[in-house]
């Protein structure tokens, strides 16, 4: 999930932080081309020059390195690196990449795109419009089951893209959308020729060795360990500075930690805990910012034992907490969270935390769950170890819900198995959650978390007024109505809650000192950089 500091509308669900370190003591997870500090934690040059690593630490292993299936961080940010976008948003103003412009028809019914000359993938085949083309069909197509797909869907009809030229798309509206520019900014071309004989695009072996059109391509996978990228000299944007990019799969925090203060990782992000002691080695940049992430605690009503089902002991659950008591157990203060009621976030078009809201009311949820007949509720909370935020939140659940006799049981497991379990839409088998996500600036992007039949709706909510109200939004060009439809969106969904919206959060990176180039790259939620080509070792 894919924006600046204020827009991008890739699904992400951040169960996770990347912030942990693994073994493997390889060659390419050690950087031995940096330049030595001096003591006030510069470099010697800071011009630009060519060559060199970097290692980026990562909590797990990629899930999918295909951009129309990535939903996780680590996959996101890889497939940054290895496939361009059509073009960015970064604070309401668009960056082309793939696309040299973008144009919307006297009728709000047509986008004309038009690609730049000379693009080709990394396998040196040329990038065409039969590629757009081709991604957005498969995206659309039932059966390739792409998390994207209900986003490219206006009032239950499809858009429909048109090859004219080479260089030439049209996207045909079925009816006017003011979403779907934000929806265009998610979408990353796969190639046709790799992928057009593959029945099943998601479980496609070609997955395994992908030809991207990014500033880098790939070279080697070592499950639990390493992925690494080279340089594509052909890179329309430019030759990337770096010779190679490692992503290290380190899934212990600690250990992580350790090895960014040894230069073994180079960026990763921190825990607030962790701040302090990165900071006072004067080694890295401390760059905390907004990614527009919701922190929230997932209820399962799919689960095998029924409970949350109701909205009343959904509710209940609710009230036994406290956010501002969860920011500072888990965020140490609210420098990097602030409360948060609304299932969208401020950066948010027609976001507002005025709505219905079930906290630090401990009698009241008693009360609740009587009313609902409901007692001695036996609840599983699946965490991810390492992260040190999800740990703590854990215990407080913990500790609250046993007040209102509500028995926790926490299921801890790694980064992978928790993305896995948290992700498949069949798990049963826990009640409980703690999640996050970034959706970007429009709100219809949030409609594959919220509708009943979404493929992204891992809560399991169901409710025909917000599936209505949701088709409604995407196709009303009065901004003023169109306010008001997502208003009301907020207030059912905050009272029927299928989540506890804990806090928005903030997202800090270290990053070491001997690279620069970091304003070029453009700090970007989810994937810390927008484009590491700028990127280059001082």
């Amino acid at each position: 999930m894919r924006k600046g500091l204020s827009g991008v509308i890739t699904l992400i669900l951040l169960t996770f932080l990347i912030s942990a370190c693994s073994g493997g003591n390889t060659a390419t997870s050690t950087n031995t081309n940096q330049t030595p500090a001096t003591n006030d934690g510069t470099t010697a040059s800071t011009e630009p020059k060519d060559g060199g690593n970097l290692i980026i630490g990562v909590a797990a292993d990629p899930v999918i390195l295909n951009p129309n299936y990535a939903g996780d961080r680590v996959s996101l940010t890889i497939d940054q690196a290895l496939y361009a976008p059509l073009f960015q948003v970064n604070e309401g103003k668009k960056t082309f990449y793939l696309a040299d412009s973008l144009t919307l028809s006297e009728d709000n019914l047509t986008y004309t795109l038009k690609l730049k000359d000379g693009l080709t993938w990394h396998d040196g085949e040329k990038l065409t419009a039969d590629d757009v083309v081709f991604t957005i069909d498969s995206i659309l197509d039932e059966k390739q089951n792409s998390m994207l797909r209900a986003n490219l869907f206006i009032g239950d009809k499809p858009v429909k893209a048109v090859k004219v030229d080479d260089l030439t798309v049209e996207f045909k509206l079925p009816q006017v959308s003011p979403a779907f520019e934000a929806t265009l900014v998610q979408v990353f071309p796969i190639p046709k020729h790799i992928f057009e004989n593959e029945t099943d695009l998601e479980k496609s072996t070609k997955n395994a060795n992908p030809v991207g059109s990014g500033p880098f391509k790939f070279k080697e996978y070592k499950a639990g360990e390493y992925v690494t990228l080279e340089r594509f000299d052909n890179y329309f944007g430019g030759k990337p500075h770096l010779d190679s990019v490692t992503y290290r799969i380190a899934k212990d925090t600690n250990a992580a930690n350790l090895a960014l203060q040894s230069g073994e990782i180079n960026i990763k992000y921190l825990d607030p805990q962790d701040v302090g002691t990165i900071e006072a080695s004067n080694n890295f940049e401390i760059l905390p910012y907004s990614e527009g992430r919701l922190s929230y605690l997932l209820f399962n009503a799919n689960s095998d034992r029924g409970a949350l089902a109701k909205k009343e002991v959904r509710q209940a659950l609710s009230l036994a907490l406290s956010r501002d008591e969860i920011i500072q157990a888990a965020y140490t203060s609210s420098e990097y969270a602030d409360p948060a009621k609304s299932f969208l976030t401020p950066d948010a078009l027609f976001y507002t935390n005025d709505v219905p809201s079930f906290d630090n009311d401990v009698e009241k949820a008693k009360e609740l769950l009587q009313s609902a007949g409901v007692s001695d509720l036996k609840l599983r909370l699946i965490v991810s170890s390492g992260n040190k935020a999800q740990e703590a939140i854990s215990l407080y659940v913990q500790q609250k819900l046993k007040a209102i006799g509500a028995e926790v049981e926490l299921q801890n497991m790694d980064a992978s198995a928790y993305g896995q379990k948290f992700s498949d839409m069949n798990s049963t088998d826990f009640e409980l959650a703690i999640a996050g996500y970034i959706m970007g600036y429009d709100p219809d992007a949030y409609r594959i978390l919220y509708t009943s039949t979404a493929d992204s709706n891992y809560s399991h909510y169901n409710n025909g007024e917000v599936d209505k109200l949701f088709n409604e939004g995407a196709g009303e060009a009065d901004v003023t109505k169109r306010g008001e439809i997502y208003k009301k969106i907020q207030e059912i969904i905050a009272d029927d809650a299928p989540i506890y919206p804990i806090a928005n959060t903030k997202t800090i990176v270290a990053v070491s000192k001997n690279y620069g180039g970091l304003e070029e790259a453009v700090l970007k939620p989810v994937v810390i950089f927008e484009d590491l080509s700028k990127i280059y070792l001082k």
